[in-house]
């Protein structure tokens, strides 16, 4: 086939039709069209020749041209499509390095394998920009609901039609045992899109807590329009969900707004859900209240938070310990994913056993160390004092207020704890030193003869060892293996040591060796504030 006036402008028809169909830029086509031709010229003239093919958008000519780039004498490789600044000189005026010698060839014709190659370059660049286009389309609706069409299953993943393309709806996000039909029609959330050497993949989700936040907003109005916000959502998909509402106007109760007309805005989502139980919370600032709510259906007694270690403990009569707990642990569960913290629950029995059990051991901790009696002891318990430390320290007033204690008896109290605790440290240290610590761990700001005893137990000895752990390598943690959360135990979280307090201890010991250098530190924290700042 020659490219001759009589199909020139059938170039150009081809290349609208054709952007037609796949609903994409003409313009694209025409130079997946340029390509093949200059591929198919290559052949013609010669694989090492830049031969380039320039299409009239109006007229339909195509225009072949031969490239050669000036360069240095001694680059000169390809003698096709480069040329030294010498021999430019019978072609050009005044040639420099870099400069480009354009001279038009005669049009090739395209026998049957050049014609099949140049078929080849416009199907592969018209699929390109057909993925181009889908990507670019489905990448901004990442996070909102879209409704496909069933096109098969494959190994238990459904794969749906989404025009232009295809999304995947992985088993494990598909809601119980849900089976579907090709042709079935689907609510799917969009829960990621992504660019793949095999083109874009759309990954579809129903179990995501963002696809029941996403049914809320398309059922309530109060929520689109920004006058009810929805605050979490927990999700066991397919059997129960927990969802955190809040009001910004007074005169609009979140919960019923979100309920509606005997039940027929939450029904709607039910039925969606494959009728998956919903309680709608009202949020709250306060945790513990918040956390109460949370917990319904069952009805708290006492909450108890530890906000520095992200856990709360719950106090519940005893015959609402299972509702509280729920089956197989999902009301605590669906509780503690909504509020982001672990829920410690236990009876009132229990907590009056676990409070008298915590009272007699410090009564006991004091008689034995401070050689008091039993009722002195029971009196510095009943007064809030849980260790030694606080007793030696503590402003003397606040052992003044005990009945039976004046001045006299404060003092010795403070002079016996603090000699205790003299001697413990004592002890520690000489036993850090027989495990061979050294000198540069025990002058470190920060840890106690009890902390420097325990990291030499477990082996770390000098300031390089202790630079070199993880944060929570000291303080403790939690891991997730195989969906279940482990504890961690830390070196130094018997003394109560954070995540943060560690982290500034490991940060300062390497800056002490060397191994970071503090003006990385100011950058990432003034970095911190400004990310901080911005949200």
């Amino acid at each position: 086939m020659a490219i001759t006036s009589a199909n020139q402008l059938e170039l150009l028809q081809t290349a609208e039709a054709v952007a037609r169909e796949k609903m994409i830029d003409p313009g694209l086509v025409v130079e997946a069209m340029e390509e093949s031709l200059a591929r198919a010229a290559k052949s013609r003239y010669g694989s090492e020749m830049d031969i380039r093919v320039k299409i009239d958008r109006k007229t339909g000519k195509a225009t072949f041209t031969r490239v050669r780039t000036v360069v240095e004498d001694d680059l000169l490789e390809n003698y096709q499509a480069e040329m030294t600044v010498e021999t430019a000189r019978q072609y050009m005026e005044n040639p420099s390095v870099g400069d480009a010698y354009v001279e038009e060839v005669p049009p090739v014709e395209l026998g049957r394998i050049a014609a099949q190659s140049a078929k080849q370059v416009i199907l592969q660049k018209v699929r390109e920009a057909e993925r181009d286009k889908q990507y670019e389309e489905f990448k901004d609706r990442a996070g909102t609901i879209i409704n496909v069409v069933v096109k098969r299953e494959e190994y238990g993943n459904v794969i749906v039609d989404l025009n232009p393309g295809e999304g995947v709806l992985r088993r494990n996000e598909k809601i119980g045992r849900e089976s579907y039909r090709p042709g079935d029609r689907v609510r799917c959330f969009i829960k990621d899109v992504r660019r793949e050497p095999r083109g874009p993949q759309v990954f579809l989700s129903r179990t995501a807590p963002e696809f029941m936040a996403e049914l809320f907003k398309m059922e309530v109005p109060e929520i689109y329009e920004g006058i009810i916000e929805i605050k979490a959502v927990a999700r066991d998909p397919g059997s129960r969900a927990k969802i955190a509402v809040v009001s910004f106007d007074n005169s609009i109760d979140p919960v019923g707004a979100c309920v509606g007309m005997r039940g027929s805005r939450v029904q709607a989502v039910v039925n969606e859900l494959q009728g998956e139980k919903i309680d709608i919370i009202p949020w709250n600032e306060d945790m513990p209240t918040f956390l109460v709510n949370a917990l319904q259906p069952a009805e708290v007694s006492k909450v108890v938070l530890d906000e520095e270690a992200g856990k709360i403990e719950v106090v519940v009569p005893e015959e609402q310990l299972s509702l509280a707990i729920g089956r197989r642990g999902q009301n605590v569960r669906l509780a503690s994913q909504l509020t982001g913290l672990d829920i410690d629950i236990m009876t009132e029995e229990e907590e009056s056993k676990r409070r008298q059990a915590e009272f007699e051991e410090r009564t006991k901790l004091f008689m034995t160390t401070l050689d008091l009696d039993e009722f002195f002891a029971q009196l510095l318990v009943a007064e809030g004092f849980t260790n030694l430390e606080e007793v030696a320290y503590v402003d003397a007033d606040e052992l003044l207020v005990i009945d039976g204690v004046d001045e006299s008896t404060a003092s010795e109290l403070q002079a016996r704890a603090r000699d205790y605790l003299d001697e413990q440290n004592r002890k520690a240290m000489e036993h850090a030193r027989e495990l061979g610590v050294e000198d540069s761990l025990v002058t470190f700001e920060g840890l106690t003869p009890q902390m420097i005893e325990a990291l030499a137990e477990d082996g770390v000895k000098t300031l390089e060892d202790f630079a070199t752990c993880a944060d929570w390598e000291l303080a403790g943690g939690w891991t997730t293996v195989g969906g279940e959360r482990v504890k961690d135990e830390g070196v130094l979280e018997k003394f109560d040591v954070s995540l943060e307090e560690a982290q500034t201890m490991i940060m300062t010991a390497r800056v002490m060796l060397g191994w970071v250098d503090p003006a990385d530190l100011e950058a990432d924290a003034e970095e911190e504030d400004g990310e901080e700042a911005e949200a």
